[in-house]
């Protein structure tokens, strides 16, 4: 007579990961031009309004769980779509505010390239703060600790983080490893979105970084191992 099998044992449920999505705010008029940093008053310009739009819109089928923007005008006004399409609110969170550039605010690019400071802030930026302002590292360290706190807020959820391009660069270069030396070689594009997901237990994971078209709801499909995930173009 033949024994029955034992039954099998259930896999252990994967643990719950938290997926943060970065946004970079829209263009707006000074974009590639000026260093704006904090000073106020400055809003998206018409294309920036149109990538807000379009990064609503690749939310679709996503369950957000919370919004969260720097509070200049600029990531606000990109937000708003989000918020709108989502019913959620937009909370302001000072944590993802742009680095502070001190003396160096409004100055145009063009003038802040002949400086011998510029090479410093391109190939050492780890050592290098802004005159009255920010260092890199502390920009860098507040940050990350501002996303810990969200994904902890929100743990298992989505969480959508609208800010500036210096603090993206520089969460992506943690979650990756990689020295803050080299998180100039970062592209973060104007109503860009990048990706990072979270598990307890696991290093987080980036899963797409500068990315500007396609549905993102791809994003929370479990991956078939721990290395791969979901192309988003």
């Amino acid at each position: 007579m033949t024994e029955a099998a034992p039954p099998s044992t259930p896999a252990p449920a994967a643990p719950p990961s938290t997926l943060l999505l970065l946004v970079r705010h829209g263009e707006t008029p000074t974009t590639g031009t000026v260093l704006p940093g904090r000073a106020p008053g400055l809003h998206l310009s018409e294309r920036g309004r149109d990538q807000a739009e379009r990064i609503a819109e690749r939310l679709a089928g996503l369950k957000v769980d919370g919004i969260y923007s720097s509070p200049l005008e600029r990531t606000v006004e990109t937000a708003a779509p989000a918020a709108a399409g989502t019913g959620l609110e937009v909370s302001r969170e000072p944590g993802l505010i742009e680095c502070d550039f001190g003396q160096w605010t409004g100055a145009a690019l063009a003038d802040l390239t002949d400086l011998p400071e510029w090479q410093t802030v391109q190939h050492a930026p780890s050592v290098f703060r802004f005159p009255d302002g920010e260092s890199f590292a502390g920009m860098q360290a507040r940050m990350v600790d501002t996303l810990e706190a969200l994904r902890t807020a929100h743990a298992g959820g989505v969480v959508v983080c609208f800010s500036h391009a210096d603090p993206i660069k520089a969460a992506v270069a943690h979650a990756l490893g990689a020295h803050l030396d080299l998180f100039q070689r970062i592209a973060i594009s104007p109503g860009s979105v990048s990706a990072i997901t979270y598990t307890d237990g696991q290093p987080p994971a980036v899963l797409t970084v500068n990315s500007t078209a396609g549905p993102l709801a791809g994003l929370r499909q479990p991956a078939t191992g721990r290395g791969r995930c979901p192309a988003v173009n």
